[in-house]
């Protein structure tokens, strides 16, 4: 399986907040976030890992240079400022495209290990039919969370911005794709179609077979307050 993370957000948030860290360097359990996430997809099986950072973090790119020589996978890294994590998500996706399905997410989700473990499992054994599998979670803690309906055969009916009778889960923001859906993205790019929720459901108006994934509790970093509520999460 082949990864993928989004970390070229600025963090102003955090950094208003007092934090002393670039978001992708805040530690988790001793160790920084987006090292722990490529820890993870290392033992999940990585062939290779792609990371897109923004130009203004030297401190990250620094990191991830020196961390890429002492790695048994390929870490292809981008350096570049984008006007939204779509962007940044197009990035990501080419350097994965041509490799067989991946997983990308962003750098500030957290999740326990042996969660995302059989998710990445469930999405390596599904048929070739499956275009897509997202993960989802019924835990809302986002600011404004994509809720998601899914029938009854697993698959995802609708990407909603708000709730509805139908709608049990909201996207955990871990996003599994194949080369189908890299050429919705491409079309997507080229018609000025903005945020990942529209891309999402650009792929279901696409036709593609996109399959939902419970995965438990997923927490994201946005605030100060939110590393002590992973950290315990975690624990």
């Amino acid at each position: 399986m082949n990864f993928g993370i989004i970390a070229a957000g600025e963090g102003s948030r955090l950094v208003e907040e007092g934090v002393a860290y670039p978001k992708p360097l805040v530690p988790l359990g001793g160790r920084p976030m987006i090292g722990r996430l490529i820890d993870i997809f290392i033992r999940n099986g990585a062939e290779r890992i792609a990371i897109i950072v923004n130009e203004q973090m030297t401190e990250v790119r620094e990191y991830l240079y020196n961390l890429k020589e002492t790695l048994s996978v390929d870490l292809d890294i981008v350096v570049k400022s984008t006007p939204s994590s779509m962007h940044s998500f197009y990035e990501v996706a080419h350097l994965l495209d041509g490799h067989g399905r991946f997983i990308a997410t962003t750098v500030d989700t957290i999740f326990h290990e042996e969660d995302f473990s059989g998710y990445v499992k469930a999405y390596e054994e599904a048929p070739d039919g499956i275009d897509g599998m997202m993960a989802l979670t019924r835990y809302i803690d986002d600011e404004k969370p994509l809720y998601v309906e899914v029938g009854a055969d697993g698959f995802i009916q609708a990407f909603l911005d708000k709730p509805d009778g139908e709608a049990q889960f909201v996207s955990g923001g871990i996003y599994g794709l194949d080369s189908s859906a890299v050429r919705v993205l491409d079309d997507c790019m080229e018609r000025g179609v903005s945020r990942m929720r529209n891309y999402q459901r650009e792929l279901l108006s696409a036709g593609l077979a996109v399959k939902g994934c419970d995965m438990g509790k997923i927490i994201d970093v946005d605030h100060a307050g939110d590393i002590r509520k992973a950290e315990e999460f975690l624990k």
